[in-house]
């Protein structure tokens, strides 16, 4: 995030580096686990790894070193389960279950083994400061769009917002990235490239879910977010402390609490969150301000999808997290994604200056 933010203008200030810890309510043999250690480094993070016994560290230490060896490669049909089917219990409900469902929005038995490993290649065993946890100190919309659309009006560009393009037939006479979700790019490409479309349309999505909680009471929290115990009946992953990540007065003692391959309707998703922040937490008086629903907020990385490729046509190319590529629905996806779509424009034009 910090090296995009810095390209478009931003200083360090938007965003803080931060410890995570784990909520009070803890299992005895998870007490002691230390998550502001990175998760784990392929060579020493397990055995840091406060709250595991020996045969944990051992288990996930020889995972480890066999994802390396096989250069995290795995079969495109199989799952996280599958891959993790011998790692014990502990790992994976400290490590494996909160990693993946926060990475790829699924479930390890309906996540895609491989897209989760170039995840562990790229941010865990990516070397010093690659699996530092980054929170905007403001919202996302100044962080991310409003920058870019300061820096493309400084460059020269015209921005429209507010018009929904029915038809591309009026801008294919020149160059055109379509960077839009992917139903709405299946939609504007059915009739000029339908093959391309329906790979796009088949995509299935799934959903997060943020409740945003009055505490009710002051919160005294070490850091500004909180991994949870996430389960049927407690679907929050994380609690942000939103009183230390702005300095407006209304944010004070509210959390957002982030459901993520979230399953349920928002009033019973409401309250399993509530009854969580009541038991975890010990927010008793916590009250439900407001719940945002994100139905379609990620594309299912499941074993085997297909992805449409950035590449639709002549003068045509999308970007986009579901573009197919080697990361899961997330900002980085995108971001790569962006850069990928326009260096196919800028080769393709250079080619034909060439000529």
């Amino acid at each position: 995030m910090l090296v995009f933010t810095k390209g478009l203008g931003f200083e360090d200030t938007s965003s803080c580096s931060l410890k995570l810890w784990w909520s009070s309510t803890t299992r005895n043999d998870e007490a002691d686990f230390d998550s502001s250690l990175p998760l784990f480094d392929i060579a020493s993070g397990p055995s840091l790894a406060k709250g595991w016994g020996w045969r944990d560290k051992l288990s996930i230490g020889g995972h480890a070193l066999r994802w390396r060896l096989n250069r995290f490669q795995a079969p495109p049909d199989m799952s996280v389960a599958m891959l993790c089917r011998d790692l014990p219990a502990a790992v994976m409900s400290l490590l494996i279950e909160p990693l993946c469902i926060s990475a790829l929005n699924l479930t390890p038995a309906q996540a895609s083994a491989q897209v989760f490993l170039r995840v562990m290649q790229d941010s865990l065993a990516g070397g010093a400061g690659s699996s530092d946890m980054l929170i905007p100190r403001t919202d996302l919309s100044s962080l991310w769009p409003d920058a870019a659309v300061h820096w493309l009006v400084q460059h020269g560009a015209d921005v429209l917002t507010g018009c929904h393009v029915q038809s591309l037939d009026d801008y294919l006479t020149d160059p055109v990235v379509l960077a839009c979700p992917a139903w709405e790019a299946a939609r504007l490409t059915a009739d000029i490239e339908p093959t391309w479309s329906a790979q796009a349309h088949a995509l299935t999505h799934t959903a997060i879910t943020t409740v945003y909680v009055k505490a009710n009471q002051p919160l005294q929290w070490q850091s500004p977010v909180m991994a949870l115990h996430s389960d049927a009946h407690a679907p929050a992953q994380f609690a942000f402390d939103k009183g230390q990540l702005t300095p407006s007065p209304e944010m004070q003692g509210v959390l957002a609490m982030v459901a993520s391959a979230s399953t349920h309707d928002r009033q019973t998703t409401t309250e399993a969150v509530l009854r969580q922040a009541k038991h975890q937490l010990g927010l008793g008086q916590a009250s439900a301000m407001l719940t945002v629903a994100e139905k379609r907020a990620a594309f299912a990385c499941e074993p085997g999808v297909r992805r449409p490729s950035a590449w639709v046509r002549q003068n045509l190319v999308a970007c986009g997290d579901y573009i197919d590529g080697p990361y899961p629905a997330t900002l980085e996806g995108a971001v790569q994604s962006g850069l990928h779509a326009v260096t196919l424009l800028s080769h393709k034009r250079m080619g034909e200056n060439k000529a």
